[in-house]
């Protein structure tokens, strides 16, 4: 099983970042942190960084379900969302939480985890 769900997508980095932050809306999820990766690098290691956006996105809901389940759970939220410029154009790619919750080992998880893999793997479609 993948630990991510993706999508390569021709189109303008900055408007497929506003395209995602819409799309998580749509589906129930806030932007909680945004982090500009390669302004990051940039001012930490002036380094030069392709553009790479990492979003911090969370379901309230969703979120609610999950820690009412396990109370560490809270270790592996938000779920991320990635917005990258890549060779073939800008690839949208986010977390596969079945993947990474399977590995808690509480059963009780894997209804939330499937619910919020549905969630995202729609966001990632709507590309």
């Amino acid at each position: 099983m993948s630990y991510y769900l993706s999508k390569t997508v021709k189109d303008d980095f900055g408007a497929v970042v506003a395209r995602v932050i819409e799309a998580l809306r749509k589906e129930g999820f806030g932007v909680l942190t945004d982090i500009d990766v390669a302004a990051t690098m940039k001012a930490k290691l002036g380094a030069d960084f392709r553009p790479y956006r990492i979003l911090g996105a969370c379901n309230p809901t969703m979120a609610h379900k999950a820690l009412a389940i396990e109370d560490k759970i809270g270790v592996m939220l938000p779920c991320n969302v990635i917005v990258q410029q890549s060779g073939d154009g800008v690839e949208v790619a986010a977390v596969n939480p079945e993947a990474s919750i399977g590995r808690v080992g509480n059963p009780a998880l894997g209804e939330a985890a499937a619910a919020v893999k549905a969630a995202l793997s729609r966001v990632v479609a709507s590309f």
